[in-house]
């Protein structure tokens, strides 16, 4: 019997990573995809071959390093080279994520979390025991995209388009974080949703 899985997923800047910190907080481990992307990528990586196979070296920094933000910028373009950055990427991290998950071991932890941007648009939701989705409303998504990644609002609303709209996300979701609230708000309702998986599993065990 392997260690339960609950999704955590929400739109670009959700506060998603901020949701997984503090589950993290309350002892739960959190497999992060974003970080599992980075590691598939990393210099020497067959990941890194591929997307420089694909892309061309001008996508390397001076160090070797992938310049993510030029990738990004093409990519959110043009749809087509988004499904060809995708396509190397997501099975890699894919891979490395259930290698992850088997070195949880049995009995350590009620349930590991898997935090991913992605996780209603691959229809990883199915397998998983239970999903949460954090909410906020779009147009603070795009203050929010602007403001992080130093872009234009064209470019922040053509990385909300190239995600699921909101709607199907909460449609796919077992719990519902809003995290457009004030942030000292959080911590009441993840500790809601933390007891709620607890029950929830309590229950499938029977």
């Amino acid at each position: 019997m392997t260690v339960p899985v609950v999704g955590l997923t929400g739109g670009i800047a959700s506060g998603k990573s901020t949701v997984a910190r503090a589950f993290a907080q309350r002892g739960i481990p959190v497999i992060d995809a974003d970080v599992l992307s980075r590691e598939v990528v990393a210099v020497g990586s067959e990941g890194l071959a591929a997307v420089v196979s694909e892309f061309g070296a001008e996508v390397l920094l001076p160090d070797g390093t992938l310049d993510r933000k030029a990738v990004a910028a093409r990519v959110f373009a043009d749809p087509t080279l988004r499904l060809k950055l995708n396509a190397i990427v997501h099975p890699r991290v894919a891979q490395l994520s259930a290698k992850r998950l088997t070195e949880v071991p049995e009995g350590s932890t009620p349930y590991v979390m898997y935090e991913a941007p992605l996780i209603v648009e691959n229809g990883l939701h199915h397998g998983m025991h239970a999903l949460v989705v954090v909410a906020i409303e779009p147009s603070l998504q795009i203050e929010r995209v602007m403001a992080r990644d130093g872009i234009d609002r064209e470019g922040a609303e053509a990385r909300l388009r190239a995600q699921a709209p909101l709607e199907r996300k909460l449609a796919a979701a077992t719990y519902i974080i809003d995290n457009g609230k004030e942030l000292s708000a959080l911590p009441a309702q993840v500790d809601d949703v933390h007891a709620k998986i607890l029950s929830r599993l309590g229950e499938q065990r029977r």
